[in-house]
């Protein structure tokens, strides 16, 4: 055999997870029995861990108050603005159109900068 006929049956053979996926089932290795299902979400509980990081965020949210919001809007804005010039137009956010989502950072970003100025206001006893 030569390496050009090697390359493509290696090529046109399984992936590599699908390798693994097949071992793993064979011989019962990572908590799969033998004779199971080879899928990997089967049998395996929901992990809810988009709701520790909502609670994070929100707790960071609460602590640090108009600083966080502006923080995290200005993050998701400059990100969406990035996807958006290299061609992203739908998002998986609710507003699935980047410009929505950009229309609703903003204001959120605007919102978080009034916060600190009127904190920083109410502070200072203007």
């Amino acid at each position: 055999m030569s390496s050009d006929s090697d390359a493509r049956r290696i090529a046109s053979g399984p992936l590599p997870s699908q390798l693994m996926r097949v071992h793993c089932v064979r011989h019962g290795a990572h908590g799969v029995q033998p004779g199971a299902d080879p899928d990997p979400q089967a049998g395996v509980p929901f992990d809810p861990l988009r709701l520790c990081i909502f609670a994070t965020i929100a707790l960071l949210g609460w602590l640090t108050g108009p600083v966080a919001l502006a923080v995290f809007a200005a993050i998701g804005f400059v990100g969406y603005w990035k996807a958006r010039r290299k061609g992203l137009t739908k998002s998986k956010c609710y507003l699935r159109d980047t410009r929505l989502v950009l229309a609703y950072l903003g204001l959120l970003l605007g919102a978080g900068l009034w916060g600190m100025y009127a904190l920083v206001a109410r502070l200072a006893g203007f």
